[in-house]
């Protein structure tokens, strides 16, 4: 498994010691050894690597990794370029050409979101391939649990954007008053319909970060 570079270590450090994570991580280390797990080990920690805790100005939060070759590489929802734009991550780019008149990108590549403060985090970070959801339930509930504390905990204004119920669970966490909390249905096809389309979480967001003095974050993905 990849390790964490920046201060997420040091706000996670007590979990690193708990035996539910020395379980995990040798079942993470065997499941690699024996199937095709996605994303690829060394970037299973490219949300927490890339978004620094202290950088952290909005969480959206998904459920698993894709589990379809090329696709996971440690960001929910996002695909490196080349790879076809995943239907929930399309339905995302409809709501934000509908919010701000935003272009639909040809790439599905979300690392300048992380660039600029968007933790961009899975509630678990390992899936077998072709298998959804199959790595739910070893322990990785309990870290992705304890960074979201770990932000709730933090003096200052964080947006979080938790689309389906999996998402939506993690809600009765979060008490911080210089914090806020957008809930929507998951953006999948299944069920965008149902209340993320019209949402307007981008434009709460950036109105919010903009009201608390933080620099809104360009959600537009250009083309490749």
């Amino acid at each position: 498994m990849s390790a964490l570079i920046n201060d997420w270590e040091k706000a996670l450090s007590k979990e690193f010691k708990k035996p539910y994570y020395l379980k995990l991580y040798n079942t993470v280390r065997s499941e690699y050894s024996k199937t095709t797990v996605y994303p690829p080990s060394e970037e299973i920690f490219t949300a927490f690597n890339l978004t620094d805790i202290n950088d952290v100005k909005v969480l959206i939060l998904g459920q698993d990794p894709y589990h379809e070759p090329g696709q996971a590489h440690g960001l929910s929802f996002s695909v490196k370029p080349g790879v076809a734009i995943p239907p929930s991550l399309l339905n995302i780019y409809k709501e934000l050409e509908d919010e701000l008149s935003l272009y639909i990108p040809n790439n599905g590549y979300l690392e300048k979101w992380a660039k600029q403060g968007v933790l961009m985090l899975n509630t678990v970070l390992t899936v077998r391939a072709h298998n959804a959801n199959s790595h739910k339930g070893i322990g990785w509930e309990e870290f992705t649990d304890a960074a979201i504390m770990a932000l709730n905990e933090l003096d200052k204004p964080i947006v979080y954007m938790l689309w389906g119920s999996n998402a939506r669970s993690k809600a009765k966490m979060l008490n911080n008053k210089k914090q806020l909390v957008l809930e929507a249905p998951h953006p999948s096809p299944l069920s965008s319909y149902r209340g993320f389309f019209g949402c307007n979480h981008f434009i709460k967001c950036n109105e919010f970060l903009k009201a608390n003095g933080l620099s809104e974050i360009d959600w537009q993905i250009e083309n490749i």
